[in-house]
């Protein structure tokens, strides 16, 4: 089973469990919003432009609200569920590439948006694909102005960029992920010269 089957199936687990209301790591949104992102992301990419093109949020936004006022257990089936068969995301390939880093950030998102949260236990397999995920994502690190190193406690290591300074990201690959993708709610170690750490942290993050 790939990465984003996988987290399909524990992120709808999560929001049942937790449901609409709880806050998510997205700033100003709710477990409510975030599956309302979900489901227009994959179920009206017409409508999904709003998400990286300001001037059609309001677009988006109404398609996410036909999504917010459904029923709560409806709204996490029909993610769970899977897109329309038309969709590409119907295709494995298509799906294990493209909803990988969305499904397993959102996850999360969700269980991190809280105080008192834990990284999840190991998984070899999920961990293995995770580091592959990392040193992919790690070009979401480029803006640094000092070199970026991925480190794992293993001992495996990726170059993300070299530069002037160099600080090495030293965490689990889930952890690495989130970092990449702008998360601040990780367990991550910055291990360089204290102005070249400063700089990593000033940095833009994600997408």
């Amino acid at each position: 089973m790939s990465l984003a089957s996988r987290e399909r199936a524990a992120l709808s687990d999560e929001l049942l469990r937790v449901g609409p209301d709880r806050p998510t790591l997205c700033a100003g949104w709710s477990t409510r919003d975030l599956l309302a992102h979900l489901l227009v992301r994959e179920r009206q990419p017409h409508a999904a432009a709003g998400i990286l093109v300001s001037a059609l949020s309001a677009v988006t936004e109404r398609a996410m609200d036909s999504y917010r006022e459904m029923p709560w257990d409806e709204a996490v089936a029909l993610f769970r569920g899977g897109p329309q068969q038309w969709s590409p995301f119907r295709i494995e390939r298509v799906d294990a590439t493209a909803n990988w880093n969305e499904f397993f950030v959102h996850h999360e998102d969700v269980r991190r948006g809280v105080p008192g949260w834990e990284p999840r236990e190991p998984d070899e397999e999920r961990d293995s694909q995770l580091w592959a995920g990392a040193r992919r994502t790690g070009m979401l690190l480029r803006r640094s102005p000092v070199g970026v190193v991925l480190a794992r406690p293993s001992g495996e290591r990726h170059v993300v960029k070299t530069g002037p300074g160099v600080v090495t990201v030293l965490g689990e690959p889930g952890e690495l992920v989130l970092f990449a993708f702008g998360r601040d709610a990780v367990r991550v170690e910055l291990q360089g010269a204290s102005a070249d750490v400063e700089a990593l942290r000033s940095a833009p993050r994600g997408v």
